[in-house]
């Protein structure tokens, strides 16, 4: 059973989640509007592969012997360090990537993106990374056979 909703009530000292003013909504749209331009997420990667929407290049930048061990199905293995000039000359440069690296506990995907956005590429970091796939319930693939490294 669902409650009903309550009126929000003025306490004398407002509450810890109150004691900072909330923002405004024309604030709040344009902060996430913004944020969403940096980031995707593991669900909307897979209902884009998995519909053949695929405007964009999926790069797991890890290491080859761990994107051996799995990877996002459809994913390119081009570690953040292996980013020249000379090796992304082979994408269009109004190319999209969203990269990928273990998850929230690595930074590689941030390193990747930044080295893409200094190479004049557009970028999205897919939050979650490896371990966000996994906690959807998506499926893996195993091998090496499209690894760019």
């Amino acid at each position: 059973m669902i409650p009903e909703p309550q009126p929000a009530t003025q306490a004398a000292t407002p509450s810890y989640v109150a004691e900072t003013p909330a923002a405004t909504p024309d604030a709040i749209a344009a902060y996430y509007a913004r944020k969403l331009a940096f980031e995707t997420d593991c669900w909307d990667v897979h209902a884009s592969l998995a519909s053949g929407r695929i405007d964009f290049v999926l790069l797991d930048v890890r290491s080859p012997a761990m994107f051996a061990l799995s990877h996002v199905p459809g994913a390119q293995n081009l570690p953040h360090g292996k980013m020249t000039a000379h090796r992304m000359s082979a994408w269009p440069s109004d190319t999209l990537f969203v990269v990928y690296c273990a998850g929230p506990h690595c930074n590689g995907t941030d390193k990747a993106a930044l080295r893409l956005a200094r190479l004049g590429y557009r970028v999205k970091v897919m939050i979650g990374g490896m371990t966000g796939w996994a906690d959807e319930g998506f499926d893996l693939e195993t091998g090496s056979s499209n690894a760019t490294s």
